[in-house]
C-alpha cells in the first residue's frame, strides 16, 4: 500500500510570510521534480535529503500550518518511494505534521492537511500493523473537497479512494473535474504530472 503514496497540495488561502512562501515555493520545485521526473528507484534518496530541507522550514515556522503540510507531504512521499512496512514509521511522522497542520488552520493551502491525512488513511495497512482507517479517510477527502471543491488535488485523491473502494463510477465526475481544474501558477510540472495520473485513472474507470 504504502508503495503507491504520492501526495501534492493545492493552492492556498491566506498568503504565508515572505520568507515562508519563498520556502514553500522551493519545496514545493524539488517535490514536483523528485515526484514525477526522477526514476522511481532513486526518489527515496532524493526525498530523504528534502525531508531535511522541509524540517528546517517548520522548526523556522512552527507556529504556521503550511510548513507542517509541506513537511508531511515530503515525509509521505519518501514513504511511498521507500515503500513495505519499513515506510510505516515514515507514514507516522507525516500523520503528526498533518494533525498539527490542521490543529493550527485546517484550511490552509486549500485544505492540504485535510486531503493529505485523508490519503494516508486509505494508503496505510489497517490494524493492526498501521492506522489504516477507510473511514477516517473519507471523511476527512471529503472536508478537504468542501474548502477546494475545484482543486485537483482534492478531486483526484478523492477519485482515487472510490477506485480504490471499487466505487468506479461514483470516480468518473471527480477524475473530469480534476482534469477541468483550474492551473496553478508555478505548479506546471505538479499540474502536469497530476493530469496525467487522473487520465489513466480514468481510463481505468470507464
Amino acid at each position: 500500500m504504502l508503495a503507491s503514496l504520492a501526495i501534492s497540495f493545492s493552492a492556498g488561502a491566506a498568503s504565508p510570510a515572505p520568507d515562508l512562501d519563498e520556502g514553500i515555493r522551493a519545496l514545493q520545485t524539488d517535490w514536483a521534480t523528485i515526484q514525477y521526473a526522477v526514476p522511481a528507484d532513486k526518489r527515496a534518496a532524493r526525498f530523504e535529503a528534502l525531508s531535511k530541507q522541509a524540517h528546517e522550514l517548520t522548526a523556522q515556522f512552527s507556529g504556521r500550518a503550511e510548513p507542517h503540510i509541506w513537511e508531511g507531504i515530503v515525509l509521505s512521499s519518501w514513504a511511498g518511494a521507500k515503500g513495505g512496512l519499513g515506510a510505516l514509521g515514515l507514514a507516522k511522522q507525516a500523520k503528526a505534521e498533518y494533525e498539527t497542520a490542521i490543529a493550527i488552520d485546517s484550511k490552509a493551502l486549500g485544505g492540504s492537511a485535510l486531503n493529505s491525512l485523508g490519503v494516508l488513511y486509505y494508503k496505510v495497512p489497517g490494524w493492526p500493523v498501521g492506522f489504516g482507517d477507510n473511514k477516517k479517510a473519507e471523511a476527512l477527502l471529503k472536508q478537504a473537497l468542501a474548502v477546494n471543491p475545484d482543486g485537483i488535488d482534492a478531486n483526484y485523491f478523492y477519485a482515487d479512494y472510490l477506485m480504490y473502494r471499487n466505487r468506479k463510477a461514483e470516480a468518473i465526475p471527480y477524475l473530469e473535474k480534476a482534469l477541468k481544474a483550474p492551473p496553478r501558477p508555478g505548479r506546471e510540472t505538479a499540474d502536469e504530472g497530476r493530469r496525467a495520473e487522473a487520465r489513466a485513472l480514468l481510463d481505468q474507470a470507464r
